[in-house]
């Protein structure tokens, strides 16, 4: 038999989008050693693609005067439908402000304040002191009460991406790009590392670490239409998920974007409708604020995508090949607005749909967007169930969101956590010893080859990964949307657990060698379907609607049977989840109104 290179480290990190550099930069800073693994070149990962900023408690726009913590804290528990965790979001709030300035030190060219009177679209008229001017400025977002929201244009995943790469090159980190974390290596009890597939030469290697980080992002193309990067298929959290010792989050709290650009589904920011868009229905109607009189287009994002489905439920929506949509008008904005703040949108749009936002209306219909459950860990990132095991950033449930997320809170809790929580890690793996046994090492890496020669050579059956594939991508779309109910929930969990058997029967078309993206996809598509089921099961038995967790058959918020978290296992053998349930710490601010959307309708 043969044997497995084996590369050992402090620190490793599963993931280089912006939380997962920002713990290595922590780690490293406390002279740690630190290997990153990422599918792709650091500076293509999907946090690249955030467009609208990064929320941040400053105060120094004129819109934002007055702003502080504790008005970040209750917007983000409001936003959250009370389903977060309110320590955490204590400590997140707290952190931003200093967050986003270091990210100016590092280089992030954050738009300034400007000295002035301002006239809003919406007729208003402010005007930004010259006692703040050229400090860090904002915009608005929706469900938020100042305007809070740290920008640069409308690229700021794009900047602090780059910003947070180079200062991982300065240190010297180690990155191996091209290269996937197909399984988690452990006792039981300590997570010991990981077995890796290169993507280049199809060779596995196995990673040890005193500390393991999963930092992989969301799980967006589970669903057919997304915003989401192809890249971002939740690997960290199935392989977290099939160690049956750690659990998932929430993972039924999906997130809707109220404007993904139809028929591509590319994202279009919130910052559209925070400068000033508006919403319009086939008509040419701005709708929303009939619904929601006060936020307008700028409710939570749960809130806004149920309205404008109702709306286009109602037959108001535009008709397409590509089914209903509604329009997204920032012409008002003028040329010079949208080509400076709105430029990456105005270059998407003309680019991937061949419109100019400057005289052109957007088709825009809501979108999968982000997942607030993840690998389940505690304040200090510490995953459930294994030592040694952490999660930052999209792929963690460190429960910030709850069952709906502030636009600009997920930019932002990448860094707040990937820098509070890079500081656990150090002082942990400060503390750790590396205890391993080398024959439980090489039998991780065994099992996975066996996987893959399995699947080349057809040993389980001869199924079809790209069909299996698209029909759980359409079962989620039909059945596990904005929009749920009983009947349909149950026939995604019976049809999601026949995928999940015909995905055990996979056999591949091609020859598996070298850079094969079948191969690659065929290893991925258990633990895909593992997290759809999760998604589904966990959808079906809550019995109530909180954030972006709508059901038809259940309309009100439950807080005296479903004030509770949902905690997602899976035990070897089974073809569904383990769930239990674990409190919600309310340690501030107890149930009540959010403000906007059918939150007045509360079980009582």
């Amino acid at each position: 038999m043969s044997s497995y290179q084996i590369i050992t480290t402090d620190v490793l990190v599963v993931g280089a989008g912006l939380a997962g550099e920002r713990a290595a930069i922590e780690a490293a800073t406390h002279g740690l050693d630190c290997i990153i693994l990422s599918l792709i070149p650091p500076r293509r990962s999907h946090s690249t693609a955030a467009q609208g900023g990064m929320q941040a408690a400053l105060g120094n726009c004129a819109m934002g005067k007055g702003d502080n913590p504790d008005v970040h804290f209750v917007d983000t528990v409001k936003g959250s439908d009370w389903g977060c965790d309110q320590d955490v979001a204590r400590l997140f709030v707290e952190n931003a402000p200093i967050a986003v300035r270091q990210m100016s030190h590092w280089g992030v060219p954050w738009n300034r304040v400007v000295a002035g009177k301002k006239k809003l679209p919406d007729g208003r008229e402010i005007e930004d002191t010259k006692d703040k001017e050229g400090l860090i400025t904002a915009r608005d977002f929706g469900g938020t009460a100042k305007w809070r929201t740290c920008y640069t244009s409308d690229g700021t995943g794009h900047t602090l991406q780059y910003a947070m790469d180079s200062i991982v090159v300065k240190l010297g980190i180690t990155v191996h790009d091209r290269t996937e974390a197909i399984a988690l290596i452990h006792d039981g009890t300590t997570c010991l590392g990981v077995v890796a597939r290169c993507l280049r030469t199809g060779e596995l290697r196995i990673y040890l670490a005193k500390s393991t980080v999963i930092a992989t992002g969301g799980y967006g193309r589970l669903y057919g239409a997304s915003t989401n990067a192809v890249i971002n298929e939740g690997s960290g959290m199935f392989i977290a998920l099939e160690t049956g010792i750690v659990p998932l989050g929430n993972m039924e709290a999906v997130q809707f974007h109220p404007t993904g650009m139809v028929p591509v589904w590319i994202l279009i920011t919130e910052g559209a409708r925070g400068d000033g868009g508006y919403l319009l229905d086939k008509n040419l109607h701005r709708f929303m604020p009939d619904y929601e009189p006060v936020k307008k287009e700028l409710a939570s994002r749960d809130v806004v995508a149920r309205r404008m489905m109702l709306h286009i439920r109602k037959g108001y929506g535009v008709d397409s090949p590509y089914g209903p949509h509604l329009w997204l008008d920032i012409r008002h904005l003028g040329a010079k607005h949208i080509n400076t703040n709105l430029r990456e949108i105005a270059n998407i749009c003309r680019n991937f749909n061949g419109i100019d936002p400057v005289k052109d209306l957007i088709p825009v219909r809501p979108t999968q967007h982000y997942s607030m459950g993840g690998v389940r860990t505690n304040i200090d990132g510490a995953a459930y169930g294994l030592k040694g095991l952490f999660a930052v950033g999209e792929a963690a449930c460190w429960d910030l969101h709850g069952f709906n997320r502030l636009g600009g809170n997920s930019l932002a809790e990448t860094i707040v956590s990937g820098m509070v929580v890079g500081k656990k890690i150090a002082q942990y793996t400060l503390g750790a010893t590396l205890d391993y046994n080398y024959s439980l090492l090489q039998d991780f890496a065994r099992q996975q080859q066996e996987r893959i020669n399995n699947l080349i050579q057809g040993k389980n059956g001869r199924e079809n990964v790209y069909q299996i594939r698209r029909e759980m991508e359409q079962t989620l779309m039909d059945y596990v949307g904005i929009f749920r109910n009983g009947p349909d929930l149950e026939k995604a969990v019976a049809k999601l657990q026949d995928l999940y058997h015909r995905s055990l029967q996979i056999g591949l078309r091609s020859d598996g060698r070298w850079a094969n993206p079948e191969l690659a996809s065929a290893l991925r598509m258990p633990g895909m379907l593992k997290l759809a089921l999760c998604i589904a099961y966990g959808a079906l038995q809550r019995t109530e609607s909180r954030g972006s967790h709508y059901r038809e058959d259940y309309p009100a918020r439950d807080d005296v049977n479903w004030l509770k978290r949902t905690l997602a296992y899976w035990k070897p053998g089974h073809d569904l989840p383990t769930l239990e349930y674990e409190p919600v710490k309310i340690t501030e601010l107890p149930p009540g109104d959010r403000g906007y959307g059918e939150s007045t309708q509360v079980k009582k």
